[in-house]
C-alpha cells in the first residue's frame, strides 16, 4: 500500500507522462481554478501573442539577411591561421520602400521587407549547438531553465481554455531536445505541447474507441476522488494543477481537430501558402496552422524547422533549406497583415548563432559556428518595420554598431508583450528567477 507521499508522486508522474508534461508545479489552492486564465500585462501594448520560427544548426547571416558585397571583392583573401574570406553563393536584392537588402534565398519573406525589423548585431555566449539552443530559448547556457514560451504562458495565461497556451511544432527534435520548451520550475501547464506534423499531429488525442463512451464517467469518478484527496490537504495546490490537466485534455480533444481542419480556408489562402487541403506535414502547413491557433487564442506558437543549417561544408544545401521555409514564413506574415492581425501578433525569427564569413583554406565550401555576430528578425507586434538595427563590418566579422545580446533580445520580446523583464519573475529555490537572468536591456529604438 502506498504511503501518502509515494501515492502523490506516482499519480503526478503518471498523469504528466500521459499528457506529455514534466513534473507538475504548484498552484494556489483554489478549487476548480483555471491556472491559465488570461492575465493582464504590466503595461498596455499591441502584441497579444507570439509566433516564433527557430532554425536549428546556426544560419549564416552573410548568406541570408546580412549580405556583404565586400566578401565577393575579397574572396580568397587570407585571414591567417589557414583561413580565407569566402563569398556567398547567392546574390541579393533590395526590397520594398525601405530598400532592405535580403538574399535571393528568401524571395517570399523578402516581399515582406517593409514589415521586418532585421537585427543584424546579435551575439551570444556559446558556439556549441546544445548550449546555444538552450541559450536562445531560455537565456541559460547550461542546465534547463524555463523556455521563453513557458515564460510567456506564465505571464499571459491563455485566451482559450481548450487549447494549450504554449505549442511547439517539431517534426524533429532540435539540439537539446524538449528541454528547449521545458517549464522547469514553472508549473507544468506552461510547458510546450509538441505537435508532430503528419497524419497524427497530436498523439493519443482520442481514447480507445472501445472505451470512449466510458471516458466521461471515469473522469467524473476520478475528479470526485481527487477533490476529496485535495480538500483533506489545504495548501497543497499540486492536485489542483493535475485536475486542471484532465479538463484541458478533454478540451483539446474537442478543439484541436477544428484547428487542423482546413476545409473553411479559401483557395486564395491555400494558394498563398502553396499547399492543398490534405497537407498536414509541410512547413507551410505548420505556418497556416500556427495562424489558426493564434486566432483561437494560443499565446505562444513555435515552429522548429526540420532542416539543419549547420553547413560546415556543402553550402549549397541552403537552397533546399531556404525553399522549405521561405514561402510559409512569407505567407504567414502576409496573411496576418491582410487579416489585421499582424499588429497584435509578434513574429520572431531566430537561430542558434551565425556562421563565419570565412572558411578553412582546405575546405572553402563551408562555414563554421560563429557566436560573435549573426542576424535575427522581428515583425508585427508593435515593432518598427522596414528597418535594420545594428550592423556588422563590411565582411560580417565583427559587430560595428548597436550590439544586441540574446538577453537584450528576450527583454525586448517581453517588453513588446507588455512586461518588464526584471519584474516577470518566479520565486524558486530561495531566489527570484527571470528569463533574462541578471542582464538584458530593451532595444527601444525598434519599438514603434
Amino acid at each position: 500500500m502506498f504511503n501518502d507521499i509515494t501515492r502523490r508522486e506516482v499519480l503526478k508522474q503518471t498523469v504528466a507522462s500521459a499528457l506529455g508534461l514534466g513534473a507538475i508545479g504548484s498552484l494556489p489552492h483554489v478549487a476548480n481554478a483555471n491556472p491559465l486564465a488570461p492575465k493582464a500585462s504590466q503595461f498596455p501594448v499591441k502584441a497579444k501573442r507570439v509566433i516564433l520560427f527557430f532554425m536549428p544548426g546556426g544560419v549564416s547571416h552573410v548568406d541570408t539577411f546580412d549580405p556583404k558585397s565586400a566578401l565577393a571583392r575579397d574572396h580568397g583573401k587570407s585571414l591567417g591561421k589557414d583561413r580565407i574570406l569566402t563569398t556567398s553563393k547567392w546574390g541579393s536584392q533590395r526590397y520594398g520602400e525601405s530598400g532592405m537588402e535580403i538574399s535571393d534565398l528568401f524571395p517570399f519573406t523578402a516581399q515582406c521587407a517593409d514589415d521586418l525589423c532585421l537585427i543584424r548585431s546579435m551575439h551570444g555566449d556559446k558556439g556549441d549547438h546544445f548550449e546555444a539552443t538552450l541559450s536562445m530559448h531560455s537565456g541559460a547556457m547550461a542546465g534547463t531553465l524555463p523556455g521563453i514560451g513557458a515564460w510567456v504562458s506564465y505571464g499571459m495565461g491563455t485566451e482559450n481554455p481548450n487549447l494549450p497556451s504554449h505549442i511547439v511544432f517539431a517534426k524533429k527534435l532540435p539540439y537539446a531536445g524538449s528541454q528547449a520548451w521545458d517549464s522547469n520550475f514553472l508549473p507544468a501547464y506552461h510547458q510546450g505541447t509538441r505537435i508532430t506534423p503528419g497524419a497524427e499531429p497530436i498523439s493519443n488525442l482520442y481514447p480507445d474507441p472501445a472505451m470512449a463512451r466510458y471516458q466521461s464517467q471515469e473522469l467524473a469518478l476520478l475528479k470526485k476522488m481527487n477533490s476529496r484527496h485535495r480538500d483533506a490537504r489545504p495548501g497543497d495546490g499540486v492536485l489542483d494543477a493535475r485536475m486542471y490537466s484532465f479538463d484541458a485534455a478533454v478540451g483539446l480533444q474537442k478543439t484541436a481537430p477544428q484547428v487542423f481542419d482546413l476545409s473553411e480556408e479559401t483557395e486564395e489562402t491555400l494558394k498563398l501558402y502553396g499547399i492543398d487541403r490534405n497537407d498536414k506535414s509541410s512547413f507551410a502547413w505548420q505556418c497556416l496552422a500556427a495562424r489558426r491557433m493564434s486566432e483561437q487564442g494560443v499565446r505562444f506558437v513555435e515552429l522548429i524547422d526540420s532542416g539543419n543549417w549547420d553547413a560546415h561544408s556543402k553550402m549549397q544545401s541552403y537552397d533546399k533549406l531556404a525553399k522549405n521555409v521561405d514561402r510559409g514564413m512569407g505567407a504567414l506574415i502576409t496573411d496576418l497583415k491582410q487579416r489585421g492581425l499582424l499588429d497584435e501578433t509578434l513574429i520572431v525569427w531566430c537561430t542558434e548563432f551565425g556562421r563565419t564569413p570565412s572558411a578553412k583554406k582546405a575546405n572553402p565550401d563551408g562555414r563554421d559556428h560563429y557566436k560573435t555576430a549573426f542576424t535575427c528578425f522581428l515583425a508585427g507586434g508593435g515593432v518598427k518595420g522596414g528597418m535594420a538595427y545594428g550592423a556588422t563590418d563590411e565582411h560580417g566579422i565583427r559587430i560595428a554598431e548597436n550590439p544586441v545580446h540574446i538577453h537584450d533580445f528576450h527583454a525586448t520580446i517581453l517588453h513588446l508583450l507588455g512586461f518588464d523583464h526584471t519584474k516577470l519573475t518566479h520565486f524558486f529555490s530561495g531566489r527570484d528567477f527571470r528569463l533574462t537572468g541578471l542582464a538584458g536591456n530593451v532595444v527601444t529604438d525598434i519599438i514603434a
